[in-house]
């Protein structure tokens, strides 16, 4: 007889990402992950590279290279930045570090789905609280708060809405909560808005004990392949996820790769250029194909499609598919109507434009 793990985790969803292949194509377009349309910084690349002869010796501990380089560019205390194998596994040393059994999370009802796993996975309960029109509900959060409370995950922009709140919204929040409960501000495509009245979340981090913000390089740096996250938080909380995370969590290359890519503000604004163009490109696009879609501040947009048979987004995601072209189904995230499409390189928004055209206008 096998050993069983603890109650309640066989029956947590495992987390699947984005397609790669379809069956029966042999270079298929992946439009599914959010990955970088432009790919890593040259200078990541080759930084990585130079890494390589160092390979047989183990890194300094604390990831000194690569939070040296985060607080430079964003004028932080490197005393008060974690570094993990991807903000996932901040996100869940989070959880781990601070919910209890029977201890409440709550998350919007379109949230990552990382938040949810990583509370059950601790034997804490997931409070799913209603979103307005596929975004975050500051009044119905706080309406959800209770004294078991202990962690509110709120992903800034949001992962597959696309949609944000503004600085002033999340305050509200903030202001709300309890001192013992903690909001994780999840900034994972921070660098993509341009919009004055967002803020990623450093100057709340900077002002109270209970906020820490995580960010990612696997977005507009282009190195979803390493794996490499950070989290800012007041140093009370960074000796708490010191304490438990992974030693060497983060290897020499990918913290040299990182720090380049940091430094490389060039190759940043022509990757935030390129998404900003080719986005709003493809919401007009697809608005004219006769399809319905939100406004975004991501380099990805959620495609709503109607319900009619052969118009779902059922059919939409085998049309495309068998012409090699690969988006997100997101029924998981509690959207079964819709599919989510990353702004890729041109060649694939033009293909893709030109697809869901044919797919509307066909009987």
């Amino acid at each position: 007889m096998a050993i069983a793990p603890k109650p309640g985790v066989l029956d947590i969803a495992p987390y699947v990402g984005g397609r790669a292949e379809v069956d029966g194509v042999a270079e298929a377009i992946k439009l599914s992950s959010n990955e970088s349309a432009l790919g890593p910084s040259p200078k990541a690349v080759a930084a990585y590279g130079a890494a390589a002869s160092a390979m047989s010796i183990y890194p300094e501990g604390s990831a000194v290279i690569l939070r040296e380089a985060i607080a430079e560019s964003f004028g932080l205390d490197p005393g008060r930045i974690v570094c993990g194998n991807g903000s996932d596994e901040l996100l869940t040393l989070i959880a781990n570090a601070y919910l209890k059994p029977g201890d409440e999370a709550l998350m919007s009802e379109h949230a990552f789905l990382v938040y949810k796993i990583a509370t059950l996975a601790n034997s804490g309960v997931p409070v799913v609280v209603p979103e307005k029109n596929r975004r975050v509900d500051v009044d119905a959060m706080l309406a959800h708060l209770t004294p078991r409370t202990r962690l509110v995950y709120l992903a800034n922009p949001n992962n597959p809405t696309g949609t944000y709140l503004g600085h002033e919204e999340v305050r509200r929040l903030h202001a709300g909560l309890s001192p013992d409960t903690l909001l994780v501000i999840d900034a994972a495509y921070a660098e993509y808005v341009r919009r004055n009245d967002y803020d990623a979340g450093i100057a709340l981090t900077a002002k109270h004990s209970n906020v820490v913000m995580t960010r990612t390089f696997s977005k507009v740096y282009g190195l979803a392949g390493l794996r490499i996250g950070w989290v800012l938080c007041p140093l009370h909380v960074a000796d708490v996820l010191n304490r438990i995370r992974m030693p060497f969590n983060v290897s020499v290359a990918a913290q040299a790769a990182g720090a380049a890519a940091l430094r490389d503000h060039d190759h940043i604004e022509r990757s935030v250029a390129h998404n900003e163009h080719w986005r709003g490109w493809l919401i007009e696009q697809i608005r004219a194909a006769g399809l319905k879609v939100d406004d975004s501040v991501c380099n990805f947009v959620l495609i709503r499609f109607p319900q009619t048979p052969g118009k779902t987004s059922q059919d939409a995601d085998r049309f495309l598919c068998a012409r090699g072209l690969i988006l997100r189904g997101v029924a998981a995230y509690g959207l079964p109507d819709c599919l989510r499409l990353t702004v890729g390189p041109v060649e694939a928004n033009q293909r893709v434009a030109a697809a869901l055209r044919e797919f509307m206008a066909g009987t």
